[in-house]
């Protein structure tokens, strides 16, 4: 199993370099990249692939917290800090968890366990798309689904062969979905597999043009960079 890529952003030296102490002592995590502030790691990550972020959230600039709400969804994010306030704001940003300084290699390895735990869920999503329509559950594989579309209370599921309309919520789906599937927008779910072309404005999945949103542009030109 590969390594886990792990950025360490902190505009402390010193706690950068236990941090990076700590993590060489775990078997299985490798650590990409140092970043004194947000701006670097905005950078990293845009150049580079990173699994987890330990993210401080006192720093100048920009905060940790202001830089967790724009991190790719599939870059996971602890947060590291002396300060047991910010604590809720973090979970509310999903996560993974939150390591108060100064931080031991007993809670730190406590930390990469719940990593390593919630990404081997995620890798196990079921195979099948259950959705109802037409008065009846309808069994789609994952690996058919190209795009899913929202119309507020409800969403079109779109596979090459057909369009199941089912009252449900786009989020929800996301929720479901496995490794593979990229929010672009808040109307389209897509499935990286059915993307025949794309800039930086808009993707090509199935003949049609789907608009990519500012908000979720960083994150989709990260995964494909």
């Amino acid at each position: 199993m590969a390594n886990i890529r792990c950025l360490v952003v902190d505009d402390e030296p010193t706690a950068r370099d236990i941090l990076g102490l700590l993590l060489s002592q775990l078997a299985g995590t490798e650590v990409v990249g140092f970043c004194k502030n947000a701006l670097e790691a905005m950078e990293h990550l845009r150049t580079q692939q990173v699994d987890l972020v330990f993210l401080d959230i006192n720093m100048p600039e920009m905060s940790g917290i202001a830089l967790a709400k724009i991190i790719p969804k599939a870059t996971k994010v602890i947060f590291t800090t002396a300060y047991r306030e910010y604590a809720v704001e973090g979970f509310d940003l999903q996560a993974v968890d939150y390591l108060l300084k100064p931080i031991g290699l007993d809670r730190l390895a406590q930390a990469v366990q719940k990593y390593s735990e919630e990404s081997a869920l995620k890798a196990k999503a079921p195979e099948y798309l259950l959705v109802r329509a037409d008065r009846k559950m309808v069994k789609l594989k994952w690996a058919e689904v190209a795009y899913v579309e929202s119309l507020s209370d409800y969403v079109k599921v779109h596979t090459p062969e057909q369009t199941i309309v089912t009252r449900e919520t786009i989020s929800a789906i996301e929720e479901k979905a496995p490794e593979g599937f990229v929010r672009i927008h808040r109307s389209y779910l897509v499935a990286e597999a059915f993307i025949s072309a794309f800039t930086s404005e808009y993707v090509e999945v199935l003949g049609q043009t789907l608009t990519i949103s500012r908000s979720y542009r960083q994150e989709f030109l990260a995964r494909f960079s």
